[in-house]
C-alpha cells in the first residue's frame, strides 16, 4: 500500500469514544480513505488498522434528487442550506454559529478578456465569509463536533487565517480557543486572530513545527478537553470545503463547471472539493460529465506541483519559502491524493513565482475589483500560466477560487500607493500628467 498522507500524525490517534446519542446527521460512520475500515463517529482521525486518514462516509439512500434540490434551495443564505449533505444535526441553523458561505460566484468577464478564455470565466470569492476566508467554512463544521463530542476547547494548528476563523468562531460559540500558529505571520493574520479573545501562541519554527507539535498536545493530558481541528476533529472539519463545490454548481445552475483552479496548502481542500463533485453527479443533483480539477502552488512551497512535474506518486516535503503564507505548507498530508484527483480528471498540478502572484493579485483588482491574498494571487497567477502553456482550455467553463481577502496580506503589495502627488490647483494637476 502506498503511504499517503497523515503518517507523521497516525501515532497520536486518539481512541474512539462511541457515543450512540450523537447526532451529526447523515453521517453514519468513519472510513479509512485507504483500506476501507470502518469505525464509529469519534474524536479519531487515522485508522486504527494501517494509519491511513479517515474521512465522513454517509447514508445518502433516502434521498429523491427533486425534493433534495428543493430543499436545498428553500434553505438558508449559508451553507447550512446544504445541511442534509453534511456531517451536523439538523438544528445546526438554530445553533449560535457564524454561519459562513453563499458567497459570490463572480462572472469574470474583464479578467476573460485578459486572459484570453473565451468559455466563461469565474471567480468563486470567498473573502466574503465572517472573517474573509474559506476557513470559516471548515470551522463551523469543525465546531459542530466539538460540541457533538463535548469538547471545552477549541483549537488548531494554523498559517493565519484558520487562527481567526478558530477565534471568531469559538468566541460565537461561548467556548474557549486557544490556537496555535508559526512566530513570524503576516502581521494583520496576527491580529485578526488575536483580537477574538482567546490565546493565540507562537511557535518557532514554520507551519509543519507547529502541526508536529499539536499532534503532541492532543496524546497529553494537557490537552483533554480540546478539540483541534484540523487534527482529532479533521474528519468533520474537511467536510467544509465540499460546500465550495456546492455553491459552485448551484450558482453556475446546478451544472458542473468544466475546469476549476484550487489552492493547495494541505491539499485537503482540492480534494473535498472533488468529493463534493462527486456526491452531486451520485445524487443526480447534476448532470454526469467530464470534469478538470487543476491545483495551484507558490514556487517556494511547491512539493505537490514538483512530484506532479516528475511523475512521483510519493510528495517529498520542503522548506517553505514564498510570501503566500497560507499555502506554505512544506508537508502537505493530502498532497498523494491531489495528485490523484489531477491525474484521473485530466487536471494538473502547477506553480508560478512570488512575483508572479504579486502580479497576480493586481491583474485580478485591476480587472474584477476583487483584492485577493496571495493565495488568490497564485489561483490567478497559476490560470494565467496554464492558458499559455495551453493547458486550460478557453473554450471551457473555468472557476478560479479566491479564499481570502487581500487586506490580510498587505505586505505582499506594499509597494503600491499613490500615482502622484499634487498641490492643490488645477496647474499642478496638469503637470502630473492626470488631465
Amino acid at each position: 500500500m502506498r503511504r499517503k498522507g497523515l503518517a507523521s500524525m497516525a501515532v497520536q490517534t486518539v481512541a474512539s469514544t462511541s457515543n450512540p446519542a450523537v447526532d451529526l446527521g447523515p453521517a453514519a460512520a468513519l472510513s479509512c480513505r485507504e483500506c476501507g475500515h470502518r469505525v464509529p463517529l469519534g474524536p479519531v482521525f487515522a485508522c486504527e488498522e494501517c494509519f491511513g486518514p479517515l474521512e465522513i462516509a454517509y447514508d445518502f439512500s433516502a434521498y429523491d434528487a427533486e425534493e433534495l434540490r428543493r430543499r436545498i434551495e428553500a434553505g438558508p443564505a449559508n451553507i447550512w442550506r446544504y445541511a442534509p449533505l453534511l456531517p451536523v444535526p439538523a438544528d445546526v441553523a438554530d445553533k449560535p454559529n457564524l454561519n459562513p458561505g453563499w458567497t459570490k460566484l463572480v462572472k469574470a468577464d474583464n479578467l476573460a478578456r485578459e486572459l484570453g478564455v473565451t468559455g466563461g470565466l469565474y471567480v468563486k470569492d470567498d473573502s466574503g465569509n465572517p472573517t474573509h476566508s474559506f476557513k470559516d467554512r471548515v470551522v463551523a463544521q469543525a465546531l459542530e463536533a466539538a460540541r457533538a463530542f463535548g469538547f471545552t476547547t477549541l483549537s488548531c494548528s494554523s498559517t493565519g487565517n484558520l487562527a481567526g476563523a478558530v477565534g471568531a468562531a469559538a468566541a460565537r460559540a461561548g467556548l474557549r480557543s486557544c490556537v496555535f500558529i508559526p512566530h513570524d505571520l503576516e502581521q494583520g493574520k496576527v491580529v485578526m486572530a488575536a483580537i477574538y479573545g482567546g490565546e493565540l501562541v507562537g511557535i518557532e519554527g514554520n507551519y509543519d513545527d507547529v502541526n508536529r507539535f499539536c499532534s503532541e498536545l492532543i496524546g497529553d493530558p494537557a490537552g483533554e478537553g480540546w478539540g483541534f481541528v484540523n487534527v482529532n476533529l479533521r474528519p468533520y472539519y474537511a467536510e467544509g470545503s465540499k460546500t465550495l463545490a456546492y455553491e459552485v454548481c448551484e450558482q453556475l445552475g446546478w451544472r458542473l463547471p468544466d475546469q476549476i483552479v484550487v489552492p493547495i496548502a494541505s491539499g485537503s481542500q482540492l480534494t473535498k472539493i472533488d468529493k463534493g463533485l462527486q456526491e452531486l453527479i451520485r445524487l443526480g443533483l447534476v448532470e454526469d460529465r467530464p470534469y478538470k480539477i487543476f491545483g495551484a502552488q507558490a514556487e517556494g512551497c511547491s512539493p505537490v506541483s514538483t512530484a506532479y512535474k516528475a511523475g512521483h506518486d510519493v510528495v517529498r516535503p520542503q522548506k517553505p519559502d514564498t510570501i503566500a503564507k497560507s499555502l506554505a505548507i512544506g508537508n502537505p498530508a493530502d498532497g498523494p491524493y491531489v495528485l490523484d484527483i489531477a491525474r484521473r480528471t485530466g487536471g494538473a498540478v502547477e506553480d508560478v513565482t512570488d512575483a508572479e502572484v504579486v502580479d497576480a493579485i493586481k491583474l485580478l483588482a485591476r480587472t474584477e475589483g476583487i483584492f485577493a491574498e496571495t493565495a488568490g494571487g497564485v489561483t490567478v497567477g497559476v490560470t494565467r500560466k496554464l492558458l499559455k502553456e495551453g493547458v486550460l482550455d478557453p473554450a471551457k467553463t473555468t472557476v478560479v477560487l479566491n479564499t481570502g481577502d487581500g487586506l490580510k496580506t498587505l505586505d505582499a503589495v506594499a509597494g503600491t500607493g499613490l500615482t502622484a502627488t499634487i498641490r492643490p490647483n488645477l496647474d499642478s494637476f496638469r503637470e502630473a500628467g492626470l488631465a
